[in-house]
């Protein structure tokens, strides 16, 4: 029997919104988006990490520092190897597992990935956002999918794991596109991906385009309905989705930096919930009266229930009383249903 305890995930984030990224593609201004308006200096990294590490507890954590916001592998091979030592103390020492990065496509190659390689770096992480060239082209990014494709063989091939961001709702997009989207990441050979619905930013482009009538945000049921779709694919080829969802930085909250667009911010768990209204599908057709006892994994309790009990007060209008019970035998987005 293996007794060894599930390790916790945590990565602390190192912000360096816009550094090193020549385009601008519309939809972006990573400094609003991440709520980092300065690029910490290699030096802070030190105290960053070590603020963070204060609050996890050191037993029974898998700890990452991640580089985040911009193009790390557009940074100069000097200012990279900077960054990068500056985490080796706490990787040396055994605290920090390793180190994850964010970068584009179109910067990786066999010399970058060489460089990348000296160093303790687990994940990179591209951001994709659609593996359709029209979207792609409308949305400025400046690379196309084959480039994508290329870099992640690069990336899996130096032995590094991959991941592949990508979008719903750019311009041009369709759900039938965002759901191909997700099958070439799965293809491309990504273990893990973050979804992020297009929300129209203060001052980007696409505030531009947005306000000549030259593009329409999705609604956020839209985005809900198209992004539960794109998890049901990964889902199905057990591709771990990190994220769902922009974080809710203080200019999203307080709207000001905010034009239109599907931002909530649960939107995750609005998903989530709409993955199980479907699952229950079937039982709420079946004879209704009877009192009904929902079995899921305590993984799965929450976004069972639903955001703010949705799905119980669905099943409260069929059943005479429902009851949602944790069982570990229960595979994880399976459940089981006792009629009494």
């Amino acid at each position: 029997m293996n007794t060894e305890q599930k390790k916790h995930h945590f990565t602390i984030p190192v912000f360096i919104p816009m550094e090193a990224c020549p385009f601008q593609c519309i939809f972006c201004d990573q400094d609003r988006i991440s709520g980092r308006t300065t690029i910490p200096e290699p030096v802070e990294v030190n105290s960053i990490i070590q603020r963070h590490l204060a609050t996890i507890p050191e037993k029974g954590s898998d700890i990452e520092v991640g580089f985040f916001g911009g193009t790390f592998t557009g940074l100069s091979p000097e200012k990279q190897k900077v960054y990068l030592e500056a985490v080796l103390p706490f990787t040396e020492s055994g605290r920090i597992a390793g180190i994850r990065l964010s970068t584009r496509p179109d910067f990786i190659s066999s010399r970058i990935l060489e460089l990348l390689g000296r160093y303790p770096v687990r994940t990179i992480e591209l951001g994709a956002q659609s593996m359709d060239d029209e979207v792609l082209r409308k949305s400025g990014r400046g690379h196309t999918s084959s480039q994508t494709r290329e870099a992640s063989a690069l990336i899996l091939a130096a032995g590094f794991s991959l991941g592949l961001q990508m979008m719903v709702g750019l311009p041009g997009d369709t759900e039938e596109k965002a759901v191909n989207t997700a099958k070439r990441i799965i293809e491309s050979g990504a273990s893990e991906t973050r979804i992020y619905p297009v929300i129209v930013i203060k001052g980007t482009p696409l505030e531009k385009l947005f306000r000549e009538g030259k593009y329409l945000p999705l609604e956020l049921d839209e985005a809900i309905q198209i992004t539960k779709d794109v998890v049901r694919v990964f889902d199905e080829s057990n591709v771990k989705i990190i994220r769902i969802g922009l974080h809710p930085s203080e200019g999203l909250l307080n709207r000001k930096e905010y034009i239109a667009g599907p931002f909530h911010v649960s939107f995750r768990e609005l998903v989530m919930t709409a993955l199980w209204t479907d699952r229950f599908r079937k039982i709420l057709e079946e004879k209704q009266g009877e009192s009904i006892g929902i079995r899921v994994n305590p993984a799965d309790l929450n976004p069972a229930i639903g955001y703010y009990g949705k799905n119980r007060k669905l099943l409260e209008k069929h059943f005479r009383s429902v009851k949602f019970l944790p069982d570990p035998e229960i595979k994880e987005k399976k459940f089981h249903a006792d009629r009494h």
